[in-house]
């Protein structure tokens, strides 16, 4: 076959503490000090490498090239046009492929349903034969998904499958200046959220949940409405984070919808550690420093998911 199958991998969480300590015994030593279950770890470390292994032998079984990517050589990776890509869980490891390709569509499939809801993970490792030749066949359907763009004054841009954070890179204030619906005003605050109809499930769960339970507090308890009915939807959602209103600096353009066509624009008035990124890697970013200006809205590119 002349078509390439890419496999996308992360480390476990034993992998990773292993790197961290050095061996497998050393790191069973610190887990079991500080008395967490090394079985924990070890077992599911071992489910994610027979599903890997699994994945692998099918591929070599239907005689495809292959490669085996890690999920942070992601942003580096050049990705060919007709690449079958198939991303081994968890869910997070989706979205994070999604915003590198350029409509090559992602076979999503969990490693460890033990371990894993895998929302974006519809496929098991025994699945992958049948789903890849019924790909190759054109028998395969799939979910289209909206994606966030940020481009920048100096032409550079990212892309957010779940949300973008603008901000600064510590615990620190971040002030700016903000154009929504045709309205300015200058904040300050920890941040804002830019949200992909993908990640209303993730951060701006978090940021909805936890306004319903700081006005509850007051004794009024609003119902919760996640704003997205489908990961195709073409609007995104803005949130600023912990708003703080001053002399110079005001609070009332701090939520809203972005429809297709309409930009949020961010002005930077912080001189250093002002960054932009998503989907939480947050060494993949764009420096946000004084000078700088995004305009952030709905991407023209599109996720396709297998189902």
């Amino acid at each position: 076959m002349n078509r390439k199958i890419v496999i996308i991998t992360r480390k476990t969480r034993l992998q990773e503490l292993v790197e961290k300590y050095n061996t497998v015994d050393q790191t069973k030593f610190y887990l079991e000090s500080v008395g967490q279950d090394f079985t924990v770890y070890e077992e599911e470390d071992n489910r994610y490498r027979t599903s890997l292994l699994s994945v692998e032998e099918t591929v070599v079984e239907l005689d495809y090239r292959y490669i085996i990517l890690e999920r942070r050589f992601l942003s580096n990776f050049l990705f060919s046009p007709d690449d079958i890509v198939i991303v081994l869980g968890q869910d997070g490891l989706v979205a994070n492929t999604l915003k590198y390709l350029d409509g090559q569509g992602v076979i999503g499939v969990n490693p460890d349903s033990l371990s894993w809801d895998g929302v974006l993970l519809p496929f098991q490792p025994r699945d992958v034969k049948m789903i890849i030749k019924e790909y190759m066949n054109e028998r395969r359907g799939f979910k289209e998904i909206t994606m966030a763009e940020a481009t920048m004054n100096d032409g550079q841009t990212i892309l957010a499958v779940n949300d973008f954070f603008i901000g600064p890179s510590s615990h620190t204030s971040f002030r700016y200046q903000l154009e929504y619906d045709g309205k300015t005003e200058r904040q300050s605050s920890s941040g804002i959220i830019v949200s992909a109809p993908l990640g209303g499930s993730a951060w701006l769960k978090s940021i909805l949940v936890g306004a319903q339970q700081i006005i509850g507090s007051f004794g009024q308890v609003p119902k919760v409405r996640l704003p997205f009915s489908a990961w195709s939807d073409k609007k995104l959602i803005y949130s600023v984070r912990e708003p703080f209103p001053s002399i110079t600096t005001e609070s009332t353009l701090c939520f809203g919808e972005l429809k297709l066509g309409n930009e949020l624009v961010i002005y930077s008035n912080t001189p250093e550690n002002g960054v932009i990124f998503s989907d939480g890697i947050e060494n993949d970013y764009l420096q946000f420093n004084s000078g700088a200006t995004v305009k952030i809205g709905v991407s023209s590119k599109r996720g396709k998911l297998i189902i």
